[in-house]
């Protein structure tokens, strides 16, 4: 990294101090805490937002081929967002690129509250996509944690294991803001989906000031693309199955009779996605990812063999805890691995997310036909 001696852009972020400069004792604590506040409660959005679009486009669809709209426009949004997300960092600094992203949720969740109420699928499905451009800029704080920590490996898992807080508190905070919104169904968990990220925005409105400037071999755009190839592709892979079996679980569920499980297994499943990174964290120092990444794989793919064999709650339970550990490890997995060698550049990175929220998209599409 180099110093510059020009007048700082509000936001930006720069150090300089030489590579290796910073210890574990100068890390950037309050940078990872507050980034980690911040994820967590962009997927406390992410679940309520979830909750709501696939029923709510089933019902206010004008014909049943278009009612998953709303669904596919979410993550759409996430898709669109990562590059741009990477980009900005260096443009604006990640302080003024994130509160940006947090800014288009708060934004979006409002227009669906407006949505739910006037009974309206066009504003359905764009307030859909601006949450999930939110969506996609939050899955950036990953890599941005990495270089703010000296210890890469702590932070990103850190701030993927700060979601666990979310798993626990959604349905406990979508009770009460359904009970606050009644009768209007759905209406209470998108505004909470909305303040939310009020939530993040605070956060990473109070990101310290500490400019990151990239050196001449982290700038060098699609460089070394070869070295992110395979991992990009894993969990490509990871991300569509997560997507596609989970859109298919409630279908199947609502099919077996046990709609009134439904909550309760995506619960379990939203723990399972996230947990893991508290307990990678305490074997940090061993954890290797390409093993955490075949651990992964594995639980993926007996994920979809219990779901295929499965017509009671406890067999899709299982699956759906089995897919959330598994999608964790491999997307946990694959930023590390990316990351090993040094930190790749933006370009790099926005690809690689850009990836991996494409396949999702394409999950989303597929759920039906999982079911």
């Amino acid at each position: 990294m180099t110093a510059s001696t020009s007048i700082p852009r509000a936001g930006q972020l720069e150090c300089v101090c030489g590579p290796g400069a910073l210890g574990e004792g100068s890390s950037d604590r309050s940078g990872i805490a507050l980034l980690a506040i911040a994820f967590a409660f962009s997927i406390l959005s992410q679940i309520f937002t979830l909750s709501i679009l696939p029923l709510a486009g089933l019902a206010f669809a004008p014909s049943k081929g278009i009612a998953t709209l709303p669904y596919a426009a979410f993550y759409a949004g996430a898709a669109v967002a990562s590059l741009p997300a990477s980009l900005l960092l260096d443009t604006f600094g990640r302080r003024a690129a994130f509160s940006l992203g947090a800014s288009l949720g708060a934004g979006g969740g409002l227009v669906l509250v407006w949505a739910l109420v006037n009974f309206h699928f066009g504003a359905l499905v764009l307030g859909a996509f601006w949450l999930g451009i939110a969506s996609g800029f939050s899955l950036f704080y990953r890599h941005a944690a990495v270089p703010i920590g000296a210890k890469g490996t702590s932070a990103t898992l850190i701030v993927f294991g700060a979601a666990t807080v979310a798993g626990l508190i959604a349905p406990t905070i979508g009770v009460t803001a359904e009970t606050f919104a009644a009768p209007r169904e759905f209406v209470g968990l998108a505004a909470a989906a909305a303040f939310a990220h009020v939530g993040s925005l605070i956060a990473t409105a109070a990101l310290p000031y500490r400019r990151i400037r990239e050196t001449t071999d982290e700038a060098r755009g699609l460089h070394g693309w070869r070295a992110i190839v395979l991992p990009t592709a894993i969990g490509a892979l990871a991300w569509f199955v997560m997507t596609g079996l989970m859109g298919a679980t409630p279908i199947a569920m609502v099919g077996c009779g046990l709609s009134d499980a439904v909550a309760g297994t995506i619960a379990w499943h939203v723990m399972a996605m996230y947990a893991p990174s508290l307990v990678l964290l305490t074997f940090r120092n061993a954890v290797k990812p390409l093993a955490v990444v075949i651990g992964g794989a594995l639980l993926l793919a007996g994920a979809a063999m219990v779901f295929a064999l499965s017509s009671k709650v406890a067999g899709f339970s299982v699956s759906a805890v089995f897919l959330g550990i598994g999608w964790s490890l491999v997307t946990l997995g694959t930023t590390l691995w990316i990351h090993r060698d040094g930190r790749p550049s933006r370009w790099l990175l926005g690809l690689h997310d850009g990836a991996l929220l494409s396949a999702t998209l394409l999950g989303a599409l597929a759920a039906q036909a999982f079911a």
